[in-house]
């Protein structure tokens, strides 16, 4: 069974966004990851396990429009790659299985489904942070 985690979002000011979250909801910042393209941000709070990534985009200077700043919903799952078949066979087209590694050391293992409307949800492996 698939446990969601995370919904992500493009945002434009890291600073801006992350005192928002904290003084709206309580969210503190509980990883961030400096890219060289781009920085993730997860928020997270006692309350729940499901956290808020922000995506900040280097050399972004405009503004998202709310529809373009939507980024994907993530679940996790225990298998990946028997989870990547059964949507396969079930004829949901995920699209193939991607080692995230950045580093040289494997971060994250995941791929991605488009639901009917287009909206990306990111089904990764179990593990890590990623529970």
């Amino acid at each position: 069974m698939a446990k969601m985690i995370h919904q992500m979002i493009r945002v434009l000011d890291e600073a801006r966004s992350v005192a928002f979250y904290d003084t709206a909801f309580g969210l503190k910042v509980a990883e961030r990851l400096d890219f060289p393209e781009f920085t993730l941000i997860y928020l997270s709070n006692p309350e729940t396990g499901f956290e808020l990534e922000l995506t900040v985009n280097k050399g972004r200077t405009e503004p998202y429009a709310p529809g373009e700043g939507y980024g994907h919903l993530a679940v996790s799952v225990a298998d990946l790659a028997a989870e990547h078949a059964r949507l396969t066979e079930a004829g949901l087209a995920p699209r193939k299985m991607v080692d995230f590694a950045p580093g040289g050391e494997v971060f994250a293992r995941f791929f991605f489904i488009a639901d009917p409307d287009g909206y990306q949800i990111e089904v990764l492996q179990r593990g890590g942070r990623f529970l």
